[in-house]
């Protein structure tokens, strides 16, 4: 049985965090964009299975709600039930922070992370018209949250 941890990403993290983002999305988020997260003590995850990274996730804590900002699993290390084990952390960490709410935004394109988020319980609860670029314009945002 594998041993999945989590750990606070770290500076050496970042190289592996950032190509692996630019790997999975179209519209990655920069490098800079982790560093900020990082310098405003947002809640900053890497994701180690049998010691070796598999994936990361950002998180914004506003009073009562967690937030997920971005969260990706390496796309060699995908179909492991490596994304659930990653979610059930992350909202199990941010229901023993005091969070009631967990909150995410998905494309409607990315169909795997959206089943996802509905086998964890998540449910749809609005729609952001044009919040994702997207080829050729703008895509939306599906709404989910997770009552903790």
């Amino acid at each position: 049985m594998p041993v999945i941890d989590h750990a606070p990403m770290r500076e050496d993290d970042l190289d592996w965090v950032e190509a692996t983002e630019a790997d999975l999305h179209a519209y990655p988020w920069s490098r800079g964009n982790f560093i900020d997260s990082l310098s405003a003590g947002q809640a900053v995850w890497v994701q180690r299975m049998d010691g070796q990274r598999s994936g990361y996730a950002v998180l914004l804590n506003v009073l009562d709600e967690t937030h997920l900002l971005t969260l990706g699993i390496h796309r060699a290390m995908q179909g492991r039930g490596l994304g659930a084990a990653l979610l059930d952390f992350l909202t199990g960490n941010a229901r023993a922070g005091g969070s009631t709410q967990f909150f995410l935004e998905v494309r409607p394109s990315n169909q795997s992370a959206f089943a996802l988020y509905r086998r964890t319980g998540f449910e749809q609860i609005g729609r952001r018209k044009g919040y994702y670029p997207a080829p050729g314009g703008r895509e939306d945002a599906i709404v989910m949250r997770l009552a903790l």
